[in-house]
């Protein structure tokens, strides 16, 4: 099947992206919309755009009957559906499938195989893909948790089978303090996911977070390398980088091959990201998840590689065979790409909507700027405060950095406060240019070397 016209199931930059793309193949673009989305980038740039409901996420782009009932509307041959909202709800890919559309994305099948932590943990255990210490699957009650945390030793977390995001985990260090937040992470579990089901897992100290980027047509499978993703703040990722530094090159294919085997396992369609703990000290890497899905971060991977991944879901969703064999992927140099929200670093990352008044992006055939801003837009209160990304692509990661200090000098966003200052900060940093750092870097940095830039910064004003 050739598709022809797509339906943009989400907002912001990853519409934009995937407006782009699909132009780039000739395809007719049809975006939906909230009513506090009808000024976006999206919609100015989508050749047809239709509302699908009030501000709320959850009456608008959550809302599955009204986007089917969209991409009907619109006589659309498939359906991107981003990531994020509901790029991983299975029951959403089953209704896109259901109307005679085309989902741009893994099967409805394959998407609860992995979207499931423990049901993804067992698959990639089967597949030989190394896991966390921790139960083999849910927990079945206090007790059963009880006597797997003793056996696995503390620190350990606590994580909702069904979360996502970084959401619904909680590190204990204690057996008094795991029966106490055991019953409460699973009511919290329930409430945001509408699952309370838990399983625990060994906490890896001072490990890296590294994700391999994978693409599959269901027969055959293709890793694009790793990209490291260390950087976090409150388990979510700030500052992403490809290839990662952290890894030896008999590590790195390890990782990557133990990636394609996942992907085999269950028969992959489309653009996925297998994430991973590493550990420098052993070089022991770890399976976490499964995102079906394109990842905020994919650029970086796009930038060493050359590959379009957007791009290459549309044609495969098209019913096209993969058209890259693993050795047509290289890498070239290195990239960075710095997350730019709408939020106050200097008042502890409170949000920050409002009007952007001026917007300058920085030029340059090595630097991106995958953003919904501009002039004149003013940023909703609505959703995620994600503005943008800055991406950033240099011959060595020296050569990057110095590109990523100039870029964001000359990023300009007036109006709103922006999290430019935090980048700044870390690229400046020699712990950052060495590549010292790891998941709980950025947590005490921010009090150790970001907080007296805060204090001096008040004064300015």
């Amino acid at each position: 099947m050739t598709i022809r016209s797509l339906l943009i199931a989400n907002r912001g930059e990853i519409a934009v992206r995937v407006n782009r793309a699909a132009k780039a193949l000739g395809m007719r673009t049809v975006q939906v919309y909230s009513q506090a989305d009808v000024n976006s980038l999206a919609v100015r740039l989508a050749d047809e755009a239709i509302e699908i409901g009030p501000p709320a996420a959850r009456k608008s782009y959550l809302n599955i009957d009204a986007v089917i009932a969209a991409a009907k509307a619109a006589k659309v041959d498939a359906v991107h559906p981003g990531y994020g909202f509901l790029s991983e709800n299975a029951d959403f890919a089953e209704a896109v499938a259901a109307a005679g559309i085309a989902f741009v994305g893994p099967s409805a099948e394959a998407i609860r195989l992995l979207g499931d932590k423990v049901t993804a943990r067992r698959v990639a255990a089967e597949a030989g893909v190394p896991t966390v210490p921790g139960s083999a699957g849910r927990v079945a009650d206090i007790g059963e948790a009880r006597g797997m945390a003793a056996g696995i030793g503390f620190p350990l977390m606590i994580k909702a089978a069904a979360g996502g995001g970084g959401r619904g985990i909680r590190i204990v260090s204690s057996m008094e303090e795991f029966e106490r937040q055991f019953p409460q992470a699973s009511a919290e579990a329930a409430a945001a996911f509408g699952d309370g089901g838990l399983y625990i897992e060994k906490v890896i100290e001072r490990a890296r977070h590294i994700e391999v980027q994978i693409l599959g047509d269901g027969k055959n499978f293709v890793h694009c390398f790793e990209r490291e993703c260390s950087l976090q703040r409150r388990r979510q990722k700030v500052w992403e980088e490809a290839p990662s530094v952290s890894l030896k090159p008999h590590v790195r294919e390890r990782l990557c091959a133990s990636a394609v085997a996942l992907a085999k396992a269950v028969s992959y369609r489309g653009a996925g990201t297998v994430e991973y703990l590493y550990d420098d000290a052993s070089e022991e890497f770890y399976f976490i998840e499964v995102n079906t899905r394109i990842q905020v971060e994919h650029p970086v991977t796009e930038m060493i590689t050359g590959i379009d991944l957007v791009q290459e879901m549309l044609r495969i969703a098209g019913g096209e065979p993969l058209s890259i064999r693993q050795e047509d992927v290289r890498v070239s140099g290195h990239a960075i790409e710095c997350r730019i929200n709408a939020e106050d670093p200097y008042r502890d990352f409170m949000p920050a909507p409002g009007p952007v008044h001026e917007l300058e992006v920085p030029n340059g055939d090595r630097i991106r700027f995958d953003t919904l801003l501009y002039a004149g837009y003013e940023v909703s209160p609505f959703y995620d405060s994600l503005l943008g990304k800055l991406i950033v692509h240099g011959k060595d990661r020296t050569d990057c950095l110095d590109r990523l200090r100039d870029a964001l000098a000359a990023l300009k966003i007036v109006g709103i406060p922006t999290t430019v200052p935090l980048h700044q900060g870390l690229a400046a940093d020699p712990d950052v240019a060495a590549s010292r750092y790891h998941t709980r870097f950025l947590e005490h940095w921010l009090q150790t070397a970001f907080a007296p830039a805060q204090g001096s910064k008040e004064v300015a004003r």
